[in-house]
């Protein structure tokens, strides 16, 4: 089985039953703040995006590139489409051109034409991706691999099911804007920061365990900023709180664990994965000197890409649009229909809209208990994002239904709150369309119904198995230090005497004292 690295979370397989491209993404994302590292855009796609299947893991942007799709990818690919309870990945692709889909149920094994075998995980929480989040398994002659991407399964008991996995290609580095859009002292931002990085690899080793894999490879990250608004979000300062470390570190701090068999994909890069497990690799350029002059690679990649950031830019400005008026007409049928988010959020939301050069412009309230968006009333709320009114106008315009997935992993704002993290406000934001609102309803309505009745010991306390927050198993991602109880896939953290979440609004915890 060959793989090729085509940079990003995206690579190529090949087998002598066929080929599949998993998530081809070129162009900048997140109103131009992303960009793939390293760059990619000078592969041959012609040859490339010629497939017999194309995978798609969700709709990030960062994995879901349509202009690149539309050009290079053929229509002639069948579609190995996840198992999400909305259709809007299948309607979107169906839009580029691509007629052949092959509906997959989750966690189910099927077999294609010449003996490859195919299992998607499909991972459908209002907190997994916008709305789905998957995990792409294949087999064939005998040789296995799982291309998790950035998706965070609870377990991966079931790949395991199905054998040993010989390459198994996951996510180390960050994708979110937390904690650095936050308008927090610098001191603070480092360390927590620091809690974020470490978090991210103590995460990535969990599941490198659980499938103890012949060959390990980091993909799904980082990204690169180019605009110089953005600049200091790459890894390139010293800054030991950066959240966005690049695969050579990944490998300088897996080898500190004792992790002896990982392999970097550059785009280009070629890995003969073999039946008596050993794996062959080949690479445009020799990797330690690549990323020895990374900064260079960097800078380089700017200017080149310069002109695509300022056309981007001049895209914005829609002066026509009445915001304020717009988003009462938009979000206001939401909010009415909003039972769960609306409640979880239990506060106004605030936007404050700046000219380009940093000009107030104007303030708005959405008010989840008062169902209304409104003028700012110099009252107090729970979360404050201060933006450029352009972006926003951009939103409106092209009835963007996902603002997690378009100006929040911008990181083009800053944000201020009060109290814990609330994931409701972000779950509201990413759910800007009656499909979407619906089923993330549903969702919270079933998951504040399941009553998960196991319980599991951590010395003197007696907790349940689940973690409240996505049910992730404790019993594994569970550390307890003194009497606070650590969720390691998310990082959430829980105070065993009281059950209270210290990390985020609701999810009690159910938890008591052992007897002994």
């Amino acid at each position: 089985m060959r793989i090729t690295g085509t940079g990003h979370a995206s690579m190529r397989i090949d087998t002598a039953a066929g080929s599949i491209l998993c998530d081809p993404w070129v162009n900048p994302a997140y109103f131009a703040s992303w960009f793939p590292f390293p760059d990619n855009s000078q592969l041959d796609w012609e040859t490339l995006g010629d497939v017999d299947y194309l995978y798609v893991s969700h709709l990030h942007r960062d994995h879901f590139d349509a202009e690149h799709l539309k050009r290079f990818i053929s229509k002639k690919a069948t579609v190995l489409l996840p198992e999400y309870p909305t259709s809007q990945l299948e309607d979107e692709l169906r839009e580029l051109g691509f007629t052949s889909f092959l509906r997959t149920k989750s966690d189910e094994v099927h077999e294609l034409d010449g003996g490859l075998k195919v299992m998607i995980q499909a991972l459908i929480s209002p907190t997994d991706g916008p709305i789905g989040d998957s995990s792409l398994w294949v087999e064939y002659d005998g040789i296995r691999v799982l291309n998790q991407n950035d998706a965070r399964p609870a377990d991966l008991t079931r790949f395991n099911e199905l054998g040993h996995v010989h390459a198994h290609m996951l996510q180390f580095s960050g994708a979110i804007w937390y904690p650095m859009v936050y308008e927090l002292p610098e001191n603070a931002k480092t360390a927590f920061g620091k809690q974020k990085r470490e978090r991210q690899f103590d995460r990535t080793w969990r599941y490198i365990d659980d499938l103890k894999a012949d060959h390990v490879f980091p993909i799904a990250g980082p990204p690169c900023f180019l605009d110089d608004e953005l600049w200091q979000f790459n890894d390139i300062h010293g800054d030991e709180g950066n959240i966005f470390p690049d695969q050579s570190v990944f490998m300088s701090e897996y080898a500190k664990v004792g992790g002896t068999n990982g392999i970097v994909l550059l785009p280009g890069s070629v890995s003969e994965i073999n039946k008596d497990k050993s794996a062959t690799t080949t690479h445009p350029v020799p990797i330690d000197e690549f990323f020895a002059n990374k900064k260079q690679h960097l800078e380089e990649m700017r200017e080149r890409k310069r002109p695509i950031i300022e056309a981007e830019k001049a895209s914005w400005r829609h002066p026509e649009i009445d915001v304020l008026g717009e988003l009462k007409k938009r979000i206001e049928p939401l909010l009415e229909e909003s039972i769960y988010l609306a409640k979880g959020v239990g506060g106004p939301v605030r936007f404050d809209l700046v000219s380009y050069e940093g000009e107030e412009i104007e303030s708005i309230v959405v008010d989840f208990p008062g169902k209304q968006v409104r003028p700012y009333a110099d009252e107090k709320v729970r979360y404050r994002f201060r933006t450029q009114r352009e972006l926003i106008e951009h939103l409106i315009f092209i009835d963007e239904g996902d603002w997690v997935n378009s100006l929040f992993l911008s990181c083009r704002f800053s944000a201020a709150r009060i109290g814990q993290y609330n994931e409701f406000v972000y779950a509201f934001f990413k759910c800007l369309s009656e499909e979407r609102l619906q089923y993330a309803e549903g969702w919270y309505d079933e998951h504040e119904k399941a009553v998960d009745a196991e319980d599991i010991q951590f010395g003197d306390w007696t907790v349940q198995r689940r973690c409240p927050h996505l049910k992730a198993d404790l019993s594994r991602f569970g550390i307890v230090d003194g009497n606070v109880l650590t969720c390691q896939l998310h990082g959430w953290k829980f105070d065993l005497p009281s059950g209270r979440c210290l990390t985020g609004v609701g999810h009690k915890i159910r938890a008591s004292r052992t007897e002994s």
